[in-house]
């Protein structure tokens, strides 16, 4: 710095709003955000989810009008996740290959009412499987590595038949990332992107989502042999190294505001699209401490969205994202 005090007072810029404004060094929009939806069957259904207060699962046509309401809000994308009923879960996830199932259903509704919004689906096979896990066991309980890759390549080309347009691998299976690229340009969906949930922890914070997507209680055991150990920062480049080599488009970190640091590191190593998910836990808390009176909803929900870009975030995945948008429009 050439000056000091008093020549240089940094509350200067801080005096009014217009100039807090014109300083701001982040700027956080509606086109930031993109909204997890939990479905479920039926018609005209909404089932308020206990565990996450404000955030309900949707029939078809209740996540249709939840996109109108994103497009209106200025909301670019959506990302969906199914309430698969037990009856359809199995060992082997088998309905998540069902060209009629939950999702698919709901990506060709939501492409034929408004297409101009983005369709991000989840590929992994705990919504479909009865032991709660996102890939397919031996004897032993452990995930199999290549048999649930090759599976998620059939659910992943399954999801692009429908209409979807970004493909979201979260299973954490070793090389899923470039057989489902390789999938997608053979069947000429050259256009398809790929947001590989490349650094996903296996985290405390994911417990309202079982309860969304129905799995609470059916996971036998963990998923620390697949998801990473919240310990390990350059196991996490290397994750993202891999998925970028085997085509993905945009990375995807997870859970959110306890890995701060990575997205931070990931961004500067990589300079490509990085994305986080606020994830249900998250969420839960936020809306406890509301609760609570120990913080008030607007503040902190904007507050920790700008944390997510200031770390270097091109967007965020959360379910907040409606009350944040109305805020950011007001």
């Amino acid at each position: 710095m050439s000056a000091q005090y008093p020549a240089l007072r940094l509350r200067r810029t801080r005096a009014s709003a217009w100039s807090r404004r014109m300083y701001a060094e982040t700027v956080l929009t509606p086109a930031d955000l993109i909204w997890p939806l939990f479905i479920s069957e039926g018609q005209g259904i909404e089932e308020p989810i206990a565990s996450l207060p404000g955030v309900s699962r949707w029939s078809v046509d209740g996540i249709v009008a939840r996109a109108k309401e994103a497009r209106d809000l200025g909301i670019p994308c959506l990302a969906l996740f199914p309430n698969t009923p037990p009856r359809l879960r199995t060992a082997e996830g088998g309905e998540a290959l069902n060209p009629d199932n939950l999702m698919c259903r709901a990506i060709r509704a939501l492409k034929d009412a408004v297409p101009e919004v983005g369709v991000l689906t989840d590929v992994a096979l705990d919504p479909y499987t009865a032991h709660g896990h996102d890939g397919l066991l031996d004897e032993s309980g452990y995930v199999l590595n290549d048999r649930t890759a090759e599976v998620l390549v059939g659910q992943a080309l399954n999801q692009a038949a429908a209409g979807a347009d970004i493909i979201a691998p979260s299973d954490m299976m070793d090389g899923r990332v470039g057989l489902i690229r390789e999938a997608l340009e053979d069947e000429g969906r050259v256009n398809v992107q790929i947001m590989a949930y490349s650094a996903k922890y296996a985290s405390g914070f994911y417990g309202p989502f079982r309860d969304a997507v129905g799995s609470r209680g059916l996971l036998k055991g963990d998923k620390k042999t697949y998801q990473m150990d919240s310990a390990n920062a350059e196991e996490a480049l290397r994750e993202v190294a891999l998925d970028l080599a085997e085509g993905a488009d945009s990375v995807m970190v997870k859970p959110g505001l306890p890995y701060l640091d990575i997205i931070m590191r990931v961004k500067s190593e990589f300079q490509v699209p990085v994305f986080a998910y606020q994830v249900s836990g998250e969420y839960a808390m936020i809306e406890a401490a509301v609760a609570a009176g120990a913080a008030e909803r607007d503040a902190v929900v904007l507050e920790t969205l700008m944390a997510f870009k200031r770390a270097g975030c091109s967007g965020v995945l959360t379910y907040h994202a409606a009350h944040a948008a109305r805020l950011l429009n007001a």
